[in-house]
């Protein structure tokens, strides 16, 4: 005999619950291993239910591995186990599915597949189990109903209890009629039926829409979302603050940039004066939004700043040193535009500025790599961050 024939056949009696009840009726976990864990499980669902369908699924399932345990060949093992989908069925259930089916094969990699199941969910299910493992065998339990009208009542009322305490259910059901019949009322009471037909078609789109686009589940998923909201730390509280007030600053100064260019130029008649006029509009809206621009960047670099120093990052020297050379390019700004509104002006204080900021920019440099090496042991790194250090 070759080593694939002496390799024992791994069987699992698989119960498939694709519509969730044993998580959402009885509260169990799938999947569920194991044969007690299969009998304790299908015994808390048919608790719950009695006429629960799974519940009669289960047992069978367990009676089947019973039954194989006893006639099993010496070259057989056999595995019970319970998967389920999700209660709002679709392309969730069957992933869930294929999740808990490819766990199973990961811990108990089975040769075949004998299914148990209810028979409602046969097409569905047999697709998925057989493009991982072969089905061997399907064995169907139907729950047997008489044919009396006592029985018959017994079923609509069941199913009728369903739809009016399912919410999946009762939300279309009963929710968008009992809305129509309390539009209805109200018109009539007001003797105004012939808007009836105008409401009616509202309503049934409004409903349309909140369906179709998922309105509802992202209402529902914003509400999960700032109950379990919690605050980001401080300091990415103030960097974040900051950030939108530098931004605001700047869209503050667009708009007094413009304003003071069009309050000093006047508008030319054509396009020829347009492109003479252009320097010294360019000059009174610099001269105009400098200051805020100059605070809004210099607002968002401060915050940002703050949360490197709570971080220990060593990015807080070379931010620190951007905020000195943004504040002096107020000067250089403002020689700028001085120059573009009056092209006869002396361009010394223009020319000074840049000077200065040059200096500016060097001693900064100078003066982060003392303090660089000074505290160093402030500063949490990482080796790219020196690596990146060194190269600037």
């Amino acid at each position: 005999m070759t080593e694939e024939e002496k390799e024992p056949k791994r069987i699992l009696i698989l119960c498939v619950d694709r519509d969730d009840d044993l998580s959402v009726k009885a509260g169990v976990k799938t999947p569920v291993a194991g044969r007690e864990e299969n009998l304790n499980a299908a015994v808390a669902l048919a608790l719950r239910d009695p006429e629960e369908p799974d519940a009669n699924a289960m047992f069978e399932a367990v009676r089947i591995y019973d039954r194989f345990q006893d006639e099993s060949e010496p070259d057989e093992i056999f595995e019970i186990a319970a998967i389920s989908g999700s209660e709002l069925g679709g392309v969730g259930a069957d992933r869930k599915i294929v999740a808990e089916l490819s766990e199973l094969l990961s811990s108990f990699p089975a040769s075949e597949v004998i299914l148990v199941s209810d028979g409602y969910s046969d097409e569905a299910v047999l697709p998925l189990i057989e493009s991982r493992v072969p089905v061997s065998s399907v064995r169907r339990i139907v729950v047997k109903h008489s044919e009396s009208i006592e029985e018959t009542a017994a079923l609509f009322t069941r199913y009728l209890k369903m739809i009016m305490e399912n919410p999946r259910y009762s939300r279309i059901a009963l929710g968008l009629p009992g809305l129509l019949f309390l539009i209805l009322g109200i018109l009539s009471v007001f003797n105004m039926l012939y808007y009836y037909g105008i409401a009616f078609i509202f309503v049934l789109s409004g409903f349309m829409l909140v369906k179709g686009f998922g309105v509802d589940k992202a209402v529902k998923n914003f509400y999960h979302w700032l109950k379990e909201y919690s605050p980001p730390p401080l300091r990415v509280q103030i960097s974040n603050f900051s950030a939108v007030a530098g931004a605001l600053c700047i869209v503050v100064s667009i708009y007094l940039g413009g304003t003071n260019a069009v309050a000093q130029v006047a508008p030319p008649p054509d396009m020829a004066g347009w492109l003479s006029l252009l320097p010294q509009i360019a000059g009174h809206f610099i001269k105009g939004s400098t200051d805020l621009i100059v605070v809004g960047i210099c607002v968002a670099l401060l915050g940002k700043a703050i949360r490197l120093y709570f971080e220990r990052n060593a990015r807080l020297l070379r931010n620190a040193a951007l905020i000195v050379s943004i504040g002096w390019s107020r000067q250089i700004l403002d020689g700028t535009s001085a120059v573009l509104i009056n092209p006869d002006a002396d361009p010394a204080l223009l020319i000074f500025s840049i000077v200065i900021g040059i200096l500016i920019g060097v001693a900064s440099v100078l003066v982060i790599f003392v303090i660089h090496r000074s505290a160093r042991e402030f500063f949490k790194e990482t080796e790219e961050e020196v690596e990146e250090f060194g190269e600037d």
